[in-house]
């Protein structure tokens, strides 16, 4: 059986956050997209646990992306990171 894929936004629900969530659906392939409303606090928690520290963040199968690290998203690190790929 072919490992499902997971890739999990963190976000405030601005417009920010809207376009981050519609770019990571747009490429996430047979990636499942679930996304974390910043406004709950186990998702607060889960968040602070991975290092999360502004939104929005993107993590891949259990790992912030590189481009969430403080440093924005982007499209190209996302895919170097292998959202998308099967």
């Amino acid at each position: 059986m072919e490992k499902q894929h997971l890739v999990e936004v963190y976000s405030a629900g601005c417009a920010v956050c809207d376009e981050a969530v519609a770019l990571v659906k747009r490429i996430a392939g047979s990636f499942e997209v679930k996304v974390h409303r910043m406004n709950d606090i186990e998702t607060v928690k889960k968040a602070k646990s991975l290092g999360i520290r502004s939104v929005p963040a993107v993590v891949i199968n259990g790992e912030v992306a590189a481009c969430c690290k403080g440093n924005g998203i982007d499209e190209a690190v996302l895919r170097v990171a292998g959202l998308g790929k099967a």
